[in-house]
């Protein structure tokens, strides 16, 4: 089963950095307007996302979107140690820091925790998905972890060509309610 998530993972990966910029630019702003129309969007007061990094689609603008509306915005800091993640406030992008892997988390001195409890919408983040909600992640299991007991709404955002015919599934594995990409949107208990 790793063998074959390694492969999916790194097939997808290598289909990602082929987008140039002005087709990565404009599927992102798609998806984002997609999102932006979403009961999960429009109804939450505090959404829980990633901060991106090429070539996923690019959460900056959603970020600031979710400022401009008065939202507040809980991004994932990660601890490699024991695997887990906690959530926490940002609310200026010059409060992040580039940390392993070059992910962007939020400098711990400068923002405060966030429970999963007051998250409304969870964004989660993928490589591959299926329509039914399954998603293939980047490998470190992190929101998996946090989706075991998080019980807020989750949405994945997704390029159309990332959402393909099979995924392998384990039993820890959650599926997300919604995935949007920037050609459509499924509701994934309706796939």
């Amino acid at each position: 089963m790793e063998t074959k998530k390694k492969f999916l993972r790194k097939e997808m990966l290598g289909r990602l950095k082929e987008l140039n910029k002005p087709e990565h630019e404009q599927r992102s702003y798609e998806i984002a307007r997609k999102l932006y129309q979403s009961p999960l969007w429009l109804q939450a007061k505090t959404i829980g996302i990633t901060v991106s990094n090429p070539p996923e689609a690019d959460t900056w603008q959603i970020i600031r979107k979710a400022w401009e509306e008065g939202k507040r915005v809980a991004v994932p800091k990660c601890n490699p140690k024991t695997k887990e993640m906690v959530f926490r406030d940002l609310d200026r992008f010059s409060d992040l820091e580039s940390v392993y892997y070059g992910l962007w988390e939020p400098i711990e001195a400068k923002t405060e925790e966030v429970s999963g409890e007051k998250i409304d919408t969870l964004i989660v983040p993928g490589v591959a998905y299926m329509k039914n909600g399954y998603r293939l992640g980047f490998g470190g299991g992190y929101y998996d972890r946090f989706l075991e007991s998080y019980k807020g709404n989750t949405i994945s955002l997704a390029f159309a060509f990332q959402v393909i015919k099979s995924l392998p599934v384990e039993e820890h594995d959650r599926p997300v309610e919604m995935i949007i990409t920037d050609e459509q949107i499924w509701k994934t208990n309706d796939a």
